[in-house]
């Protein structure tokens, strides 16, 4: 499976959605998502042990590859202003000691407070 690279903006005291289509190595065939778990967070910087939010992570279509990652008005309000780094992870054979895992997407999230209220 390809990583792709996704920069996305979260305006701040606002509902976010990010619909994403997961895809194969070669970049091309969505990825039949049935039997993965899939999950994705949000982290100020790479090495950060701290949590700065988890995104709801929803499969729309497996057959198709189809997600949408979300945040609460609530969570998007508590985020401080600037830069982050997030990415979304695959996990396949959940029920397995050892399971099969990869980044599927990752990127930075700049996360911007508006000025109209």
């Amino acid at each position: 499976m390809a990583v792709y690279a996704n920069n996305i903006v979260i305006p701040s005291g606002c509902e976010f959605q990010l619909p994403l289509t997961i895809t194969d190595s070669g970049g091309n065939t969505p990825l039949n998502l049935t039997g993965y778990a899939v999950t994705s967070m949000m982290r100020k910087h790479a090495e950060s042990s701290t949590l700065s939010a988890q995104f709801a992570v929803g499969i729309t279509s497996a057959a198709d590859g189809e997600i949408v990652l979300s945040l609460a008005s609530t969570v998007t309000a508590a985020l401080k202003e600037g830069r982050y780094v997030y990415d979304v992870m695959l996990t396949k054979d959940v029920d397995t000691a050892s399971p099969n895992k990869s980044i599927a997407v990752e990127g930075t999230a700049l996360v911007r407070v508006g000025i109209t209220s």
